[in-house]
């Protein structure tokens, strides 16, 4: 799941930039940087990555403890 949030990250972002560069003028009426879409995308990517990391970790941890009653 980690690797396939990467790999659209990745591809959006490649996308994005051939887009910018095929199509100036489209991003030149916008007010915000052409890149902005790139920033909130990789925010989002971030964010994700980081609750599956904090779930692997728990799964880890929660799989070596055996029940000591």
């Amino acid at each position: 799941m980690m690797g396939g949030f990467i790999g659209v990250f990745l591809g959006y972002g490649i996308y994005m930039v051939w887009d910018y560069h095929t199509h100036p003028v489209l991003y030149a009426v916008q007010s915000a940087p052409w890149y902005t879409g790139i920033l909130v995308y990789g925010a989002f990517t971030l964010a994700v990555l980081l609750v599956c990391l904090v779930l692997k970790a728990v799964i880890k941890c929660g799989g070596a403890k055996t029940d000591e009653i």
